[in-house]
């Protein structure tokens, strides 16, 4: 990825340049990248609203053009003028707590570039911005037996092509943008190698159900493949995109009687970690490095799962079955 994929004219050349600095010294990824612009532009236009254009109502926030921000007017930019934003978003928007901390997040780091990076400002406004609390959500899954069920309904003209895509969501836990990009040439043996979150390499180890779905695929696929490298393809040969797997697997979700959950490849992925933590005897740290997790904080969330293996726990104490002995009088 090179700056003129993300660059736009639309945003002042100090937010061009942060998000340059993302791509060449930070290696942050496209979608990364992508996410900061787009949080930040519609920061920087509520600012240029509340302090340009007061009491205005024939024009939007998304209406106000940015391009012509300087240094001079994010100095003016203060503390309060941020939490005004995260007030917007907040109660105008209604952005939720995860997409509030997202925001919050690119803010800080765009005032830290300017501040210790750039050296254009001396005074940072986001240095002592609070991260909203993020509400805890128990994570939507499939049952195992849901799982087996969604399983037996694949069928169809490229039925080894999906049941070879579903066992490796159910299986390996791999996210959406890690299925698509996986490449032959990264499968070796029961090690597949995939490109994660915030484009870092990482190792996925294969069952031997995910290799034999694979290599049933591998068996049917398309030899005059327009993308040669991609393991999975289109109709059309070229590398399957996100949104095609999405409707693949709400198909075979409606299929299998359990569309009212609105289950999605995300939802598979949490499937796959709530099956290892639940049957696989996994510890919180084995299952952190299998979903390629950053912080084990966003692991954790697999530990409050299963009510059953709590009491397990707390009647495996060995003083669970003491009794207190009557005293004679």
């Amino acid at each position: 990825m090179n700056i003129w994929s993300i660059y736009d004219k639309e945003c002042p050349i100090i937010l061009n340049d942060f998000l340059a600095y993302l791509i060449n010294v930070k290696a942050k990824s496209y979608n990364t990248v992508l996410g900061y612009k787009v949080d930040l532009k519609l920061f920087l236009k509520y600012i240029k609203y509340i302090k340009n254009i007061p009491n205005n109502t024939e024009i939007t926030v998304d209406e106000v053009i940015i391009n012509d921000i300087d240094v001079e007017f994010i100095k003016s930019i203060t503390l309060y003028d941020i939490y005004s934003f995260i007030n917007y978003i907040t109660l105008e928007r209604q952005n939720s707590s995860y997409a509030r901390a997202r925001k919050t997040a690119a803010i800080r780091a765009f005032f830290n570039y300017l501040e210790t990076k750039v050296k254009l400002i001396s005074e940072n406004p986001a240095k002592e911005l609070e991260s909203p609390k993020i509400s805890k959500r128990h994570p939507v899954y499939l049952t195992l037996e849901q799982s087996k069920k969604l399983i037996n309904v694949i069928d169809g003209k490229h039925k080894e092509r999906d049941y070879a895509m579903i066992m490796l969501f159910l299986n390996c836990g791999l996210r959406l943008s890690e299925l698509v990009g996986i490449d032959i040439d990264k499968i070796k043996g029961d090690i597949l190698t995939v490109i994660g979150k915030g484009n870092k390499e990482r190792t996925v180890y294969l069952n031997q159900a995910c290799i034999e779905a694979i290599n049933r695929y591998l068996a049917v696929r398309p030899v005059d493949a327009k993308d040669e490298k991609a393991l999975f393809l289109s109709e059309r040969k070229t590398r399957i995109n996100k949104r095609t797997v999405e409707i693949i697997v709400k198909k075979y979700i409606e299929k299998a009687g359990l569309g009212n959950e609105k289950y999605t490849p995300h939802k598979l992925r949490h499937t796959a970690a709530t099956l290892m933590y639940k049957y696989g005897n996994v510890d919180i740290r084995a299952l952190q490095q299998i979903l390629g997790h950053e912080s084990v904080s966003t692991t954790q969330i697999y530990t409050h799962i299963d009510d059953e293996k709590l009491r397990m726990a707390v009647n495996a104490n060995p003083l669970s079955n003491i009794t207190v002995e009557k005293k004679e009088e």
